[in-house]
């Protein structure tokens, strides 16, 4: 539907004039800094549908045991009856009536389970998904609902995956069956799909105590069936006058449906503990039916602009909390629509808005809800005059057909690639190539069974009919995609087998070293693609996904990569470097004053600034929900690296401004360091010098030479290798003007560039690598503060409290911890919580795991080697204080 988001745009900037005539818009407050409770059911009752997994296997004695659902549609019927339609398999998965006034599903899913609490988490495999609540009339197996011929096979076609016991092996790919679409018909869910080539519209009706399906079918070539569900009792058979009729086969119903060169439409009923049977045509029953949920309504934020001098500073723009829906905000991604300020942003709850205002003071931003219903979608693309949303049953394309402003077809756009129940199979990022593709990244946490593409990033081609996967073996890649070359690059998040945080380039379905806890220990069947480079886990804990500032304004970081972080809230400046044959990169902390947990970036063509987008459930230091902020520029100075490289004679370092001689020749202005890590099965790694002992091998600088231009430094270090995991070198500098230039910047130097003075702009000098003695460091005394600023700072708080709680914690609470016994997970053992106990936890964690905690596939890092001897004091110290 081609200029279709062109119409809604017209829409919506439409509507809000008329508003803007007529009455003040809803002016929302700050959203909270936690989840207040404020918030209406997650689940809204008069929406025809809402996304789920759903696990039917015990729903009661007669159904069949076999029935999960990884991706569900969940269609609300109206009398508190409800359908799950399993878009893979094309069945109703299973039919029941819930409780007055209860959800129809458990909350055990990350986003209803958090939406209340935030950070609540879920533990990964498959032992906790959602059920339904309530009594069952129907449920299926794992086979298709519609089926060629009239006897129909009880059996799953499709091909499995690794693991041959899991269900989540994507669509069925034989018989033409295709899901096409959801949306609603007079406040109904409506669904179409396509089976040998027919196009088959399905719409739901309900009346207290029974159940109608109304079906519109085009001309049928050949027999088909579908299985309605196991028989409550003998059916006899039953036909209507237009060729279609419900048998027996094997214990189950079905419905059959004959040749026929003419369109046919006709309903089918059923109530609990009876047959299905015909009704004849009649108007849809109008008692209780759905009222649209998405009203036109409108709502307006005021941005708050920064008053700094700085030379990049942050605009906050609230979200609209509160709303009539009294519905949660947590804002994952935006995709910009024009160059106009327009936008759209996708939830995490499942829920789209248009925004519009997006630029200049940002005074006047609107907010309109546009849809609902989506599996914990992470990322939106707009391209052209489309958008599309990636959740856990594929990527949608979402058309406002009627042009009233609001979604009314939720079209499939691609769901062939497998999508399992595994609850950290996240759908985590998609991003729009230069040639049209959209490429997405996939959880590859896997706790119970192996799915085809967990782990995986996939290139999905312009019209939706096919992909490939392009990298695999990842844990929980985030990605970016380069808008011009096309390069895609991805984060990952420590944990099994990934000693740290890396930054990839993702290319010929190279394996990136990650193993499920499932698999044989440390049995690796392909190479491992190490990364661009190693980020150290305590300065970027959660890396998620990459923006190119490619077309933007941003001064002297135009055309860089921002890789952002989530734990701690944090942006970072990635200066990649092809000097080499193997690509290498050098990152370095560019912004640290984010107060919400950012997760995707994106350059606003209305301004060419970076706008920020994220919100709280994994574990974050940040106190605010969930945000959307500007990173704008100032056109104030800013001293920034621009390049690193590593070669024979030390570090070559390249700034955008001439630099101070005194302090840039001065060998102490620098501080440098490298390390190794080690890939095993345990969490993380610890930090390892070059002979393999613990701890990190401090470099001291012999000398410093300015260049020419006084731009460009060569700090000579002597003993370069290649080959080094990780290396760090800081610097303190100002430049010509007095501006102080202070940064650290990491990288993993791969290979060393052979240095020529006179090529890279240096005079003809000889490079002193005598060894100059290092100042020596005097450990600071422990201290309990200490101990709290670290607990903050490198993750101890994302996983454990200080309150008791543990909601939302994957690991005890420290409090009250220190001289307690702890009954440990396994052997049945016990330990004491003395000293002892602590620096171990801290410096080997997996040696003593408390009972209950086992199941957590999130760890705990290593923290040997990374923390001295004082910090490690220090923790113990405040632990010992959470009496």
């Amino acid at each position: 539907m081609r200029f279709v988001l062109l119409a809604f745009l017209l829409f919506f900037s439409l509507s809000v004039s008329a508003q803007e005539g007529k009455k003040k818009p809803l002016k929302p407050a700050q959203p909270p800094a936690v989840s207040s409770g404020n918030w209406g059911d997650f689940v809204e009752k008069d929406f025809p549908f809402f996304s789920s997994v759903l696990d039917c296997h015990d729903v009661g004695a007669g159904f069949p045991k076999d029935n999960l659902t990884p991706r569900g549609l969940i269609l609300n019927l109206g009398h508190n009856l409800w359908a799950c339609f399993d878009t893979d398999l094309l069945r109703i998965a299973c039919i029941w009536e819930s409780e007055p006034g209860k959800p129809p599903v458990t909350a055990a899913a990350l986003a209803p389970g958090s939406y209340h609490i935030a950070g609540q988490k879920t533990k990964d495999g498959q032992d906790f998904l959602p059920k339904p609540i309530g009594k069952v009339w129907l449920a299926n197996g794992i086979y298709p609902g519609w089926q060629m011929g009239d006897k129909p096979s009880f059996t799953d076609p499709r091909e499995p995956g690794p693991s041959v016991e899991e269900v989540g092996r994507g669509p069925i790919l034989q018989e033409g069956l295709h899901f096409l679409s959801a949306g609603a018909h007079q406040g109904r869910p409506a669904l179409r799909y396509e089976m040998d080539g027919v196009k088959i519209d399905e719409t739901f009706d309900s009346a207290p105590n029974s159940i109608t399906r109304h079906f519109e079918i085009g001309a049928v070539r050949r027999t088909i069936s579908m299985i309605l569900g196991v028989a409550s009792k003998k059916t006899s058979l039953t036909h209507n006058n237009l060729g279609v009729r419900i048998e027996q086969s094997a214990g189950f119903e079905i419905m059959v449906i004959e040749p026929r060169d003419m369109g046919r439409h006709f309903s089918i009923q059923s109530s609990p503990l009876a047959s299905w049977s015909f009704l004849s045509d009649r108007p849809m029953n109008s008692s209780g039916w759905l009222q649209p949920t998405l009203s036109a309504e409108i709502i307006t934020t005021h941005a708050v602009l920064s008053s700094k001098s700085d030379a990049y500073v942050i605009d906050d723009i609230p979200l609209p909390v509160p709303n009539p829906w009294k519905r949660n905000v947590r804002l994952a991604d935006i995709a910009f629509l024009n160059d106009q300020g327009d936008a759209a942003g996708v939830t995490f709850d499942g829920d789209v808005w248009l925004i519009s205002g997006l630029r200049g003071d940002l005074q006047s931003v609107n907010w309109k809800r546009f849809a609902s219903g989506l599996h914990e979608p992470m990322s939106i693309v707009a391209r052209k005059d489309e958008l599309f949303v990636f959740d856990r049953s594929g990527i949608w394309k979402l058309l406002d057909t009627d042009k009233d402003g609001t979604c009314d077809r939720y079209e499939m756009f691609c769901n062939l690639f497998a999508q399992t129940a595994e609850t950290r199979e996240f759908p985590n990022s998609m991003k729009l190539g230069p040639d049209g593709a959209l490429y997405i990244s996939k959880g590859g946490q896997q706790g119970t069974t192996y799915g085809k593409h967990s782990g995986t990033v996939i290139k999905v081609a312009p019209d939706g009919k096919s992909f490939e996967v392009i990298g695999h073996g990842l844990r929980q890649p985030f990605i970016g995609v380069h808008p011009k070359t096309g390069l895609v690059t991805a984060s990952d998040q420590q944990g099994h087998y990934v000693p740290s945080t890396p930054i990839h380039i993702i290319e010929k379905n190279q394996f990136y070293g990650h193993l499920p806890t499932i698999a044989p220990k440390e049995v690796y069947a392909e190479p491992i693609a190490e990364p661009l480079t190693w980020v150290p886990h305590p300065v970027n804990s959660s890396g998620v996904t990459q923006v190119w500032l490619t077309d933007a304004k941003m001064g002297p970081l135009n055309d860089e990569m921002i890789h952002i972080g989530y734990n701690r809230p944090e942006l970072f400046r990635v200066m990649m470097n092809t000097r080499f044959k193997r690509p290498q990169a050098a990152i370095m902390s560019f912004e640290r004053d984010l107060d919400f947990p950012p997760l995707n970036g994106h350059v606003n063509p209305a301004d060419g600034q970076l706008y920020i987008v994220g919100f709280q459930v994994w574990g974050t230091t940040a106190k605010k929900l969930s945000g959307l902020a500007r990173i704008r520029y100032t056109d104030k100075p800013r001293v920034l690296l621009k390049e690193v490289t590593p070669t024979d004679k030390g570090l070559l370092l390249r700034f955008n401004a001439k630099l101070e001689e005194k302090l840039a020749t001065d060998p102490a202005s620098y501080s440098a360091e490298r390390w190794n890590y080690k890939r095993t099965f345990e969490y993380g790694s610890p930090h390892l010098k070059l002979d393999g002992s613990t701890g990190q091998e401090w470099m001291t600088a012999s000398s410093a030479y300015l260049s020419k231009d006084g731009m460009s430094v060569l700090v000579g270090i002597p003993d370069m290798k290649a080959g080094v995991h990780q290396m760090r070198i800081g610097w303190g500098l100002r430049n010509a003007d007095g501006l102080k230039a202070e940064n650290t910047a990491y990288f993993s130097p791969w290979e060393l560039l052979t240095f020529d003075a006179m090529k890279e702009g240096f005079a003809d000098i000889q490079i002193n690598l005598t060894p100059r003695a290092a100042s020596v460091v005097t450990l600071a005394k422990p201290t309990l503060e200490e101990g709290l600023r670290l607990y903050q700072m490198i993750g101890c708080m994302a996983c454990h409290s200080t309150d008791g709680s543990t909601i939302g914690k994957v690991g005890p609470s420290w409090k009250g911890l220190f001289g307690t016994k702890r009954e440990l997970g396994k052997g049945g053992k016990s330990a004491l919580a003395d000293e002892a106990y602590i620096r171990e936890s801290i410096t080997n964690p997996s040696a003593k795991v408390v009972k209950g905690f086992e199941k957590f596939d999130t760890g705990m890092p290593i923290y040997a080697g990374i923390l001295n001897e004082s910090q490690i004091e220090s923790l113990v110290l405040y632990i010992k204080s959470l009496k």
